[in-house]
């Protein structure tokens, strides 16, 4: 009897340990995906406080809660069974998709810059939604979060890739780690930004010298936080995107484009001591260039291409 309990307890502890290992290889592989997206996480995190800009300091909060929900139920309700099904029955088409996403990223980070050269941004004809009543605040409500959709699909994709090899439960719930995890972060980073001058007034508000000086550091630097969190993100979409078509192209059959980054990778390794990041840095910067490259064509589509059509039509 004594034996058999005994017996039972090891099995109980094998099985313990078994989970244990499964939860730990679950939560590596979620923090490998997560990583992989980091990109289109920053550009998510720095877009969406625009959609709740000019709402009163009372509706902000609530707002951001519902585009969280909103993107929780894009991601697990649609995008994750849509990708599981392609992922199980014709995963050759992951990559292809991929790609379409790397492209994708890509344009939207060289349309930022064509924004910022050219003056001209599709955010600029966002409301002054506070004083225009709830249809307003269910219209921008809607918005991010069709804007959020394709950003999530973009995420789920890419942590998809990370995990292909993974049986279907298992992709499952690493997708589902991932897909609240990243909602999870980004909401509630953004919640942090757009209530960081909130925040501020009231600390400067204060007596504390210190505690007051806090607060107007607060107020002042938030504008320059989400100025730098934009660039960031513009500079990690093109990075992102051009590593995607460089290791896509390389997948379906076309390697010379990523065996040329290699052979650079390979001539600044060998720099003793610094090597490793040297390497690295060239990879990314060929994979920034890249995106850059495929962006802007697609801007010029997207953008010049129409305009000069309707030059023509109007002559």
């Amino acid at each position: 009897m004594a034996g058999g309990l005994a017996a039972l307890l090891d099995d109980i502890a094998a099985l313990a340990k078994l989970a244990a290992a499964s939860v730990d290889d679950v939560s590596a592989a979620a923090g490998r995906a997560s990583a992989k997206a980091a990109g289109v996480v920053i550009d998510d995190t720095a877009v969406t406080p625009r959609y709740v800009h000019g709402f009163t300091a009372d509706r902000e909060l609530p707002i951001v809660r519902r585009i969280a929900v909103g993107s929780l139920r894009n991601k697990l309700l649609f995008i994750l069974p849509a990708l599981l099904v392609l992922s199980q029955f014709v995963p050759w088409l992951l990559t292809p998709i991929l790609m379409v996403g790397g492209t994708y990223l890509a344009f939207e980070g060289a349309e930022k810059i064509y924004e910022l050269v050219t003056g001209h941004s599709k955010h600029e004809t966002a409301l002054p939604a506070a004083a225009q009543g709830e249809d307003t605040e269910k219209a921008m409500v809607s918005g991010a979060i069709r804007t959020d959709f394709i950003l999530s699909a973009e995420i789920m994709v890419i942590a998809l890739n990370e995990v292909a090899d993974e049986g279907l439960l298992s992709r499952a719930i690493i997708l589902a780690v991932v897909a609240v995890g990243i909602t999870l972060m980004v909401y509630g980073v953004v919640a942090l930004i757009v209530k960081m001058d909130d925040i501020g007034l009231r600390l400067a508000a204060t007596r504390h010298g210190a505690v007051a000086a806090t607060g107007r550091l607060l107020v002042r630097g938030m504008p320059k936080v989400l100025s730098v969190l934009s660039t960031v993100g513009i500079v990690a979409m093109l990075w992102v995107g051009g590593h995607i078509l460089l290791v896509g192209a390389d997948e379906l059959g076309w390697h010379a484009p990523y065996a040329l980054v290699h052979h650079a990778e390979e001539a600044v390794h060998a720099v003793s001591g610094i090597g490793g990041f040297l390497a690295w840095l060239t990879n990314t910067l060929a994979s920034a260039l890249v995106g850059l490259v495929v962006g802007a064509v697609v801007v010029a589509v997207m953008h010049l291409v129409p305009r000069r059509k309707g030059a023509t039509t109007g002559h």
